[in-house]
């Protein structure tokens, strides 16, 4: 294993972080706010050690998927343990526990908080939490591709290690041009969703935080009311925002391309939105005598439905107060997500897709046992490996699920609250059921709970693999072994030159 180029990227990941830690003290600046003063220790130790990890280049720059998905699992790792700094030396976050909690769940984009008055923060930290939703929708690591001039033939690694969804690939021939086409999109639509929050008479504060939060299908609100105390303009344009940034981003380059006949022809973005438009109606016909009339119902239902399938966690009413089978629905989203290839999270139609048409193949397979038909995706045949890989997920999404509940299950609360508690976490949704709903938090677990959810944050953001290949034994012989090498190498090469 290559350890050196794993070294290099940390250090570039922190040095990275040093420097966005400088727009929080702007925002302090602009606002008088001493809190602000303590990001700036906080970025000064993490350029000193990004640059002490990262000024020696590594002589060999190959790394392959293993090192990519070393590389992003400790890469956001090591994101989050300094980005929690701020929060617990300003004293707004007393427990550096709580702090790590509300730091990954900021850039997992999952809007799970353990704070009960999030008012009372300063706007340094409140814009801080937002911005960790926004670095992290796209990814940390396909951000510095953007910006750090890397080994071209290996970046594809990083990005397929970091990135949502069931295929990455290049949408030009080389992979920096292809991760500039998707931060400039992704940037456009941020700036796009503020302007139209402006003109609905947001103040700039709440427009840019709030914006944030929707392109990187977020949540963290800056208000305890989240977004219910906004217009229902604002809330439609949140709305309709969430929507578009829960879409497959290949989508966007076709269309900024010219080639808008083949989106068309994304199945997943088709499911994806009927999935929205049957949710939407379902609930808000059974919310109707709940409400002040149907516009009032269907703004409610299409924010809600929009907010836990895109995996945003904004909140506009108290779901726990909907009727049994609203519930269920919203449940069933949070596995669904939004599509592959968006900041969104869950399972992601796509897999979804896959799964169906390979039970009906099967079914068909017993009826003719001699046929033979492909899967297909969007009029292509899906590789079997593709196949594989979808229900190996599945199964250890499943056996990570079943154990996570079963560890929190220990804090001795309702199996509801339980049950949606880790299905939040691990689908980077934000808000579960009863305690921990939209006017709760998850501030009354207990520490060992928390990082049990911690951990489920990480893996669900990080696609799972990535992560739970740190636990592998083999990683760390092949490491050790690789440090060996070079400590031999370097040895006799010293010799030599005696």
């Amino acid at each position: 294993m290559n350890s050196s180029i794993i070294r290099y990227i940390l250090g570039c990941i922190l040095k990275t972080e040093a420097v966005l830690m400088l727009l929080p003290c702007l925002v302090a600046l602009i606002y008088r706010e001493k809190e602000g003063l303590w990001y700036l220790p906080v970025a000064g130790i993490c350029l000193v050690l990004g640059v002490l990890m990262s000024l020696r280049k590594p002589k060999n720059s190959v790394f392959y998927l293993k090192e990519g998905c070393i590389a992003t699992s400790l890469s956001w790792i090591f994101l989050c343990v300094f980005g929690a700094l701020p929060f617990y030396f300003t004293g707004e976050i007393p427990s550096y526990t709580d702090a790590l909690f509300e730091t990954v769940s900021g850039f997992t984009t999952t809007g799970a908080s353990i704070l009960s008055d999030v008012e009372t923060l300063s706007h340094c930290s409140l814009f801080w939490r937002s911005f960790t939703h926004w670095i992290g929708g796209m990814g940390v690591l396909v951000f510095l591709l953007a910006i750090v001039p890397m080994s071209g033939g290996s970046n594809i690694n990083l990005m397929r290690a970091e990135s949502p969804g069931p295929s990455v690939g290049k949408l030009v021939p080389k992979m920096k041009d292809t991760v500039r086409i998707l931060y400039m999109i992704y940037f456009g639509m941020t700036v796009a969703e503020i302007v139209l929050l402006l003109l609905g008479r947001m103040p700039l504060f709440h427009a840019v935080c709030t914006s944030l939060g929707t392109a990187g299908t977020g949540g963290f609100g800056i208000r305890n009311d989240s977004i219910a105390g906004y217009s229902p303009y604002l809330q439609w344009v949140t709305t309709i925002f969430m929507v578009l940034f829960g879409v497959n981003f290949n989508a966007y380059c076709l269309i900024l391309f010219g080639h808008i006949k083949k989106v068309l022809h994304f199945e997943e973005v088709r499911y994806y939105l009927l999935i929205i438009l049957a949710a939407v109606l379902v609930i808000t016909f059974n919310i109707l005598d709940t409400c002040a009339g149907v516009f009032d119902a269907l703004t409610q239902s299409a924010f809600q439905v929009a907010s836990i399938i895109t995996t945003t966690g904004f909140s506009t009413a108290d779901f726990n107060l909907w009727p049994e089978n609203c519930k269920v629905i919203l449940v069933l989203l949070m596995f669904i997500g939004a599509c592959a290839g968006s900041t969104g999270g869950g399972i992601k139609v796509s897999r979804f897709v896959v799964l169906f048409k390979t039970m009906r193949k099967e079914f068909v397979s017993y009826i003719h046992p001699k046929s033979i038909k492909k899967i297909k995706m969007d009029d292509k045949p899906i590789d079997h490996d593709v196949i594989r890989s979808i229900n190996v997920y599945m199964i250890t999404f499943i056996v990570l699920f079943v154990v996570s509940v079963f560890l929190v299950s220990f804090e001795d609360t309702d199996l509801t609250t339980t049950f949606t508690a880790v299905a939040a976490t691990i689908n980077n949704i934000g808000p579960g059921l009863e305690l921990v709903g939209p006017t709760g938090n998850f501030g009354f677990f207990s520490d060992f709970s928390k990082y049990v959810l911690i951990f489920d944050m990480l893996a669900g953001r990080l696609e799972l693999f990535p992560l739970l290949l740190l636990f592998h034994p083999t990683i760390w012989r092949d490491l050790f072994a690789y440090k060996k090498t070079v400590w031999r190498e370097s040895r006799k090469a010293r010799r030599l030159a005696h």
